[in-house]
């Protein structure tokens, strides 16, 4: 039986098998390469999309203009029915304001 379990757990390294001075190191494999490799080429072409856009500056400038979704979203924003719906706004003196009992200092 002891004999068994040496022989079986003879390859093995001690602790974390992974880490360490005698860590256990997988050999680089052709398909482990050829992986890599295409990461590589996938992130160079998108590099070369972020380079390089589709639209130029003075295209993109306008093209919310002509979808109206801006004005829009500024119109509901302004709406009266919206702006009641809302909670007033709050500042830090008026949260405070009832520790204010008397302004003289002695």
């Amino acid at each position: 039986m002891r004999l068994t379990l040496i022989q079986l757990f003879k390859d093995t390294v001690p602790g974390h098998i992974f880490r360490g001075k005698r860590r256990l190191v997988k050999p680089v494999s052709l398909r482990a390469m050829e992986t890599l490799r295409r990461e590589y080429e996938r992130e160079d072409k998108i590099m070369l999309l972020l380079r390089h856009p589709y639209l130029t500056v003075e295209e993109s400038a306008g093209h919310v203009k002509d979808l109206k979704k801006s004005e829009a979203k500024i119109a509901m924003w302004n709406d009266a029915k919206t702006a009641k719906k809302m909670k007033p706004h709050v500042t830090l003196e008026d949260r405070l304001m009832h520790l204010k009992v008397k302004e003289a200092w002695d």
